[in-house]
């Protein structure tokens, strides 16, 4: 993988880069539609190939479903999926953390249920990486121990520090077991630390000591903490982290929260917003954001998004819309996915195009109104 680092924002530290893989180039800042299990819940292939350059898949799901056995018979997930073009894959952590409560967790990993028959299955930081080999990402990324929040300090000390020693375990698995298919995997360490600016720094400067990474990802965050501690925390590393590295901020997927981190230095974003809240029937538009169960919609015959880039925008009307939701018509729950992550793919590209105009953050500052407006 290579990272080529074209523009920095005269304003702020917004960058344009382009990063460059075995599956193709990806234009940064990009947004990353989650496809945990392999597939983006209710979008076809041939229309997220419109919409999106990378998608993210999931170590943890995917180890159960379809099983690492079918991705060793049909040569990894972008065969699997048809998928032609890059993929990252979290390495289940934070599916770890989610439901901490029912997992046992040790210095060498972690011990938890299945979640489709009850079995017990054990994750180390190595199995960790032996099923990312299999699955086949173009970038995989560290077994990590994301705190929850609120923790203490002393909490997330020992959440930094066991983070660091499974880092290292998955570095010299990755040394020591070279690819098994014909593309180079790219490794992303996680950097942990909650709330607090010196365990963030600490965490930072553990990897730094270990290995110079081909990216970093930003984990532990968006998960209930203030906005400016979120900001503060990016902020911090986005100072500390090489300019010459693509930067990934795990789980933040709120527009207006996309558009900060943006503006503070992130190239790389996941979040399952626009595809979750699309199927509880919210729209993200150029003019608010709309609720299409509400019966306001149900004699709109306008057009979806009159600013819209996607056909689902000029080929359905908001009462039709809310005529196929209220009948629990899954065509409804596509259309809204499609239309919300082509709303984020053209979002990221006028956020492109106002960095290389040095423009971004007058941009930023007269879109966020229309980002929080509820219709």
């Amino acid at each position: 993988m290579k990272f080529h680092l074209i523009k920095t924002d005269t304003f702020s530290k917004a960058r344009y880069g382009v990063l460059e893989t075995d599956h193709g180039k990806i234009e940064t800042p990009v947004f990353m539609p989650v496809a945990s299990k392999g597939y983006v819940k209710t979008v076809p292939i041939h229309d997220l190939d419109k919409i999106s350059k990378i998608i993210l898949g999931n170590t943890y799901h995917l180890y159960f479903r379809p099983g690492i056995k079918i991705f060793q018979k049909v040569g990894g997930i972008h065969s699997f999926m048809n998928w032609k073009k890059p993929v990252l894959t979290d390495s289940g952590g934070f599916q770890v953390f989610s439901m901490r409560k029912l997992n046992k967790i040790t210095e060498n990993g972690v011990r938890f249920k299945s979640i489709t028959n009850g079995s017990y299955h054990f994750f180390s930081p190595e199995k960790s990486m032996e099923i990312q080999r299999f699955i086949g990402g173009d970038i995989i990324t560290a077994f990590d121990d994301c705190p929850p929040f609120p923790c203490s300090y002393e909490e997330a000390r020992k959440s930094v520090n066991r983070t660091y020693s499974w880092l290292k375990k998955c570095f010299f698995y990755l040394k020591n077991n070279p690819e098994i298919y014909n593309y180079k995997q790219s490794f992303f360490p996680i950097i942990q630390g909650s709330i607090y600016p010196d365990l963030r720094k600490y965490s930072t400067e553990k990897i730094f000591s270990l290995l110079e990474a081909e990216g970093y990802a930003i984990g532990g965050l968006s998960l209930g903490e203030t906005k400016e501690n979120t900001h503060n925390i990016i902020n911090l590393l986005t100072d500390l982290l090489p300019k010459e590295r693509p930067r990934y901020l795990m789980g933040v997927g709120d527009p207006v929260d996309i558009l900060e981190s943006i503006s503070l230095g992130i190239d790389m974003f996941d979040c399952v917003l626009p595809t979750r809240n699309g199927r509880h029937g919210m729209l993200f538009t150029w003019k608010g954001i709309i609720n299409i169960r509400n019966k306001k919609w149900e004699k709109d015959f306008s057009s979806l998004d009159e600013f819209g880039n996607s056909y689902v925008d000029q080929l359905y009307s908001k009462s039709y819309l809310r005529h196929l939701f209220l009948s629990k018509e899954n065509l409804a729950k596509e259309i809204i996915s499609i239309h919300n992550l082509s709303f984020y793919y053209s979002l990221i590209k006028k956020a492109k195009m106002n960095i290389m105009n040095n423009k971004f953050l007058s941009w930023k500052e007269s879109i966020i109104p229309f980002l929080k407006k509820r219709l």
